[in-house]
């Protein structure tokens, strides 16, 4: 039976194909108050702007590609029982070949209904005002808003709390709830963390190796790791 490896990402693999991160000096969200373009209230009060801000992403995202580090960890299901749980929406991991993908934070090739967040289809053109659910309510980005619940968080819970091996990629581990996946772990999993400024980590019973480098020159290091202690098993 191979071992179950959970697998964390965060913007910093995505930056690597090109897609920048609001953390940035000159992220995504520059010129954008986050309130304004990344909250229910600010949809409330001008959903044509929010529209437009998130078709602009989605237009972006059809220009890059999935870089080395989403093609490792779609190679990795090779050996391993891969499951990624990654805070981005961009679609890299599954144009990568990952299969089991859970998005904390919603799909940007994804929409939903208003009234019913049941309600998901996907989605790769422009969202206009006009565009409606078939029950005739406006449709909005499948993106899991400041202020809002993270639908996904339990079964993240539940997947890291299974994991043999959990592998955090390419974050600050800053935005909560996903930066406490890390204390559900089982008191032996190894952690591995990768990240060219790696967070401290604390009250952690775990043993941590941290690799200080991008995902595309960490994952190949990784690879070797786990072969190595997969073998040794």
């Amino acid at each position: 039976m191979k071992k179950k490896l959970v697998v964390l990402t965060g913007a910093g693999i995505s930056a690597e194909s090109g897609i920048k991160t609001f953390r940035d000096s000159a992220g995504l969200w520059e010129g954008h108050n986050v309130n304004e373009v990344a909250t229910p209230e600010g949809f409330a009060v001008n959903p044509a702007l929010v529209l437009d801000f998130y078709n602009q992403r989605r237009r972006e995202l059809q220009k890059v590609q999935p870089n080395l580090g989403h093609h490792i960890l779609a190679e990795l299901e090779d050996d391993f029982d891969v499951t990624i749980i990654t805070q981005n929406v961009d679609n890299l991991h599954e144009r990568a070949g990952s299969n089991k993908v859970i998005h904390l934070h919603g799909e940007l090739t994804k929409v939903q209904s208003t009234t019913n967040p049941q309600y998901i289809i996907e989605w790769i053109s422009d969202l206009n005002i006009g565009d409606l659910d078939k029950d005739g309510n406006q449709l909005r980005p499948n993106i899991v808003w400041f202020g809002e619940e993270v639908p996904a968080l339990e079964y993240a819970i539940s997947l890291t709390e299974q994991a043999d091996y959990l592998v955090v990629i390419g974050t600050s581990l800053q935005v909560y709830p996903a930066a406490g996946l890390i204390h559900h772990t089982q008191a032996l999993c190894p952690i591995f963390y990768i990240d060219p400024k790696p967070a401290s980590l604390y009250n952690l019973q775990n043993s941590i190796q941290v690799i200080a480098k991008i995902a595309t020159e960490g994952l190949p290091i990784l690879r070797d790791k786990l072969n190595l202690l997969n073998r040794s098993k």
